[in-house]
């Protein structure tokens, strides 16, 4: 019942990114059309994380603030100011190692300086090694070979385009041949630092993450790690890293010559929540909750369709089993929900034996996939007569409680991913409900046992519900979909998708009948 992550990405403005198809005719690049092939003889020396010990200060803290041998402390990165004060607070006091795995790693303020921090990190002797999945990476060979070519530091692309790298248009025509291949996406996210803390979760790094942008932000879901969870996440990371799919940024692109210029990056400031763990590390103690965790994660050899694409891999299947285990209720937020008919069913088995089954999805106003919204949509009227409770988020959020704050009046999108199951577990991590997460990319999350932080998902999702939501009810007499918001007099009814012009409704049905299931 499980596309992942953001919709692929156009090209960037700027001539630099345009040249790759302007040199060439068209005809002649049909003609060189999977011609390309990848590297052969790569020159990949493996390596794994540092050791987890107490050998740096990160570790000696993780291990003073251990509340029991086999719990893992945990805290909700739920504003995108705290997530980015933390990426960079983590870079500022690493020691021995940085290893870094992103879908997206974009090319903005917030990556900017996140990178600053990060290199400063290597110049003290650092290791950094950074694993980006290479569909979004187009034009960006100069940069990651800038950062390649300094002491300390390793990059990776994985699953790349062997060719025609300086547009995603020549990519994908020099590719041709390769569909099946480049089709698998790398969905991970994590930072971890001197194998003692983590962050992973739904964030990729660029400015609509941490709520940087002026016009469009992403709500979204981290979580910050210690204890044994943490070299869980790291043996996923090697596994990665040293996989046939993973590629020095040297095998692929030319070297730098040319000195890099110097560039200021606006940094924000961070608002007091935003600084725990500072606050934590001048305490000597880590303020976070200790509980039972594991880490669920997909193999490189799903990128490979080295498994059968028919059969659901560990991570949807554990997931799906997982929510199948409630007696109460379950929460599920999900940018992309795709459920599928199994998934229609499962849920209704859960609804008719007692279980309230909650979700919140984008709408059509917020989503930045419209095809996935088709998959979604088709699905709509089948959930509410099951008894699914379903919230689509709204373009603008309230800002009474101001928990993803600040958003102000930009445009607001939901990427996170999170599942509370009876409100003791929580599941939070990369992985969307739809099949392309179950059966394409490959994924990562934390399962975490702690009532506390189950109420902490469960609030954010509450307030998000109740002021930047649309709930969506069934017409009385023949169902039909229903869209309000308020309660009594302030209350607010829609026949159609919210927020929606009717040329985008019509291009929707136009796409119909090219988002099948399977594809999305």
């Amino acid at each position: 019942m499980f596309h992942s992550a953001a919709a692929v990405q156009g090209m960037a403005p700027g001539e630099r990114r345009r040249a790759g198809y302007r040199s060439l005719p068209f005809l002649a690049l049909l003609a060189l059309a999977g011609c390309a092939s990848l590297p052969k003889s790569v020159d990949k020396p493996v390596s794994v994380a540092v050791p987890a010990s107490a050998d740096s200060a990160l570790g000696r803290l993780a291990a003073v603030s251990s509340e029991g041998k086999n719990l893992s402390g945990v805290r909700l990165l739920a504003s995108g100011e705290e997530a980015f004060a933390t990426l960079i607070t983590l870079a500022d006091h690493a020691e021995r190692s940085i290893d870094i795995q992103q879908y997206i790693f974009e090319q903005d303020d917030s990556a900017r300086a996140i990178l600053r921090h990060v290199r400063a990190a290597a110049e003290r002797g650092v290791h950094v090694r950074i694993l980006v999945d290479d569909l979004n990476t187009a034009g960006m060979d100069r940069r990651m070979m800038r950062l390649s070519e300094q002491p300390n530091m390793e990059v990776r692309v994985f699953n790349p385009f062997p060719a025609g790298r300086l547009s995603m248009w020549t990519r994908f025509v020099f590719s041709a041949s390769e569909i099946p291949r480049i089709n698998h996406r790398m969905h991970n996210k994590l930072f971890v630092v001197d194998n003692a803390l983590a962050v992973t979760g739904g964030r990729n790094i660029a400015d609509q993450y941490f709520v940087r942008s002026k016009n469009s932000n992403f709500v979204d879901l981290d979580v910050f790690a210690a204890g044994p969870v943490v070299p869980q996440l790291s043996l996923t990371f090697d596994a990665f890293w040293n996989s046939r799919f993973a590629y020095p940024i040297a095998s692929l692109a030319a070297p730098v010559i040319e000195p890099a210029a110097a560039q200021a990056t606006a940094e924000a400031a961070t608002a007091a929540e935003a600084q725990f763990l500072e606050k934590d590390i001048r305490d000597g103690k880590l303020n976070l909750l200790w509980s039972p965790a594991a880490v669920l994660a997909d193999g490189p050899a799903k990128i490979g369709g080295e498994i059968d694409p028919e059969q659901a891999e560990p991570i949807a299947d554990s997931i799906s089993d997982l929510i199948m285990t409630a007696n109460e209720e379950v929460t599920i937020i999900s940018a992309y929900f795709v459920p599928g008919r199994m998934g229609v069913e499962r849920m209704r088995s859960l609804t008719e034996r007692g279980v309230r089954v909650r979700v919140l999805t984008n709408s059509l106003a917020t989503t930045d996939s419209p095809l996935v919204h088709i998959g979604y949509s088709r699905y709509r009227l089948d959930l509410l007569k099951a008894g699914v409770e379903l919230h689509e988020l709204r373009a603008v959020l309230g800002q009474k409680k101001k928990r993803f704050h600040p958003f102000r009046s930009s445009h607001a999108s939901l990427h996170a991913k999170s599942v509370v199951i009876d409100h003791k577990t929580v599941l939070i991590g990369s992985m969307n409900m739809d099949a392309r997460s179950a059966r394409t990319n490959s994924e990562l999350g934390v399962v975490i046992r702690n009532a506390a932080l189950a109420h902490q998902v469960e609030s954010l999702f509450d307030d998000v519900v109740s002021e930047g939501s649309y709930s969506l009810e069934l017409s009385a007499g023949k169902p039909r979909i229903q869209w309000f918001v308020g309660e009594g007099d302030a209350r607010r009814v829609w026949q159609k998708d919210p927020d929606t012009s009717a040329l985008r409704r019509f291009g929707i049905k136009l796409l119909t009948p090219l988002a099948a299931d399977e594809l999305l």
